[in-house]
């Protein structure tokens, strides 16, 4: 631990400066804040060894973080190697202790020119890879490594970020592989394997009566398998705000439970209230989703209050070996741009005029 914080306070000092966690070493670390904004700029975390989580909840506990390695406010910022994160987060998925960390592995949070590459999170207690309030972020060549029944471990977790490229990257986890959330704009999602989890997703959006605005999202050349969900758009009753312009295409699924799904009643307990308002979901295009499914292949269902709107349905190809459930519409408007297998015919010609709730596009 005093090795790492002396690392980082030297390097902080020197901008384009490197810290080195060399291959052939394991490293037990507890929880730690990488924090700026002092920091030089453009620093270096060369990650070629193994970088190993406690499992004390109470040492846990007396660091009061939420996350296990956290990275913020700073200026250019670049974790890359062939090194290994491990969460050990078996210790948590299945027992309640007294105080259960609930953390995500790596957070980055705050901070401009983030870059994540080669590098490995696997077995996390939560989220594996989370970046809030970040700008310029470039993920590639990662894999995040997770059973798929371990709770909350989605892969990457974006949220209140803008200009986001991922790619080249494998996620298999116990939840969403790719997780959108609040606030995020300009996301390009490419050349990604997803599975097992939930698949990749935009949401719960307005939670709790909040508003959320997602826009300009372009999820395309992915492979989704044994997952529940393939690209799903996920949102609360009661809230506000609104999702646009997002773009799904080339996506190949495999053994996928329901691929394409907008769901504007989602709730994650038992009962969820009843409620009139919805964020807006328009301007949705799906484009060559193709492969097999194992439940149902399409699922739009929509507010009575806020239907969806400007949904496109172009080259859709999903098959399954059983009688399954035939796709399902609810206040959903759009357009049939080709023939779908099997045929979507549920979706309502014509066009809603969502609501401005002030989000940006």
């Amino acid at each position: 631990m005093q090795a790492f914080e002396s690392a980082w306070a030297d390097a902080c000092q020197v901008e384009g400066s490197t810290i080195e966690v060399p291959s052939g070493y394991v490293f037990l670390l507890q929880p730690i804040s990488f924090s700026g904004p002092d920091c030089a700029s453009n620093l270096i975390f060369q990650l070629d060894g193994e970088i190993k989580a406690i499992v004390s909840s109470e040492l846990w506990s007396s660091t009061r973080l939420l996350q296990w390695i956290e990275f913020t406010k700073l200026q250019g910022i670049t974790i890359t190697g062939t090194g290994i994160i491990e969460g050990q987060g078996s210790a948590w998925w299945y027992d309640s202790p007294e105080y259960n960390p609930g953390a995500e592995a790596v957070r980055f949070y705050g901070s401009t020119g983030v870059t994540v590459s080669g590098i490995t999170i696997q077995n996390s207690p939560q989220t594996h890879l989370k970046f809030d309030d970040c700008t310029n972020v470039e993920v590639s060549g990662f894999t995040a490594s997770s059973p798929g029944n371990s709770p909350n471990t989605d892969g990457i977790h974006l949220q209140n970020s803008r200009n986001v490229n991922i790619y080249s990257t494998d996620l298999q986890c116990g939840d969403d592989c790719i997780s959108i959330q609040t606030g995020c704009s300009n996301v390009n999602i490419h050349n990604v394997r997803c599975g097992p989890g939930h698949g990749i997703s935009i949401g719960g959006l307005g939670k709790d009566g909040s508003k959320a605005c997602v826009s300009n999202i372009t999820v395309r050349d992915v492979e989704i398998q044994n997952t529940l969900t393939g690209v799903r758009i996920k949102t609360w009753q009661g809230g506000s705000g609104s999702v646009q312009g997002i773009m799904f295409s080339n996506i190949q699924v495999s053994g996928v439970e329901t691929p394409i799904v907008i769901d504007q009643f989602y709730c994650d307990k038992e009962h969820c209230r009843n409620d009139s308002s919805a964020v807006s979901v328009s301007a949705i295009n799906y484009v060559n989703i193709k492969g097999t499914y194992t439940v149902k292949p399409v699922h739009f269902a929509c507010s009575d209050s806020m239907p969806c709107s400007g949904v496109s349905l172009s080259n859709i190809e999903l098959t399954s070996r059983k009688e399954t459930e035939q796709p399902y519409c609810l206040n959903a408007y759009g357009e049939l741009e080709t023939i779908t297998v099997p045929p979507v015919t549920c979706l309502r010609k014509g066009k809603v005029k969502p609501p401005v709730y002030g989000c940006l596009a």
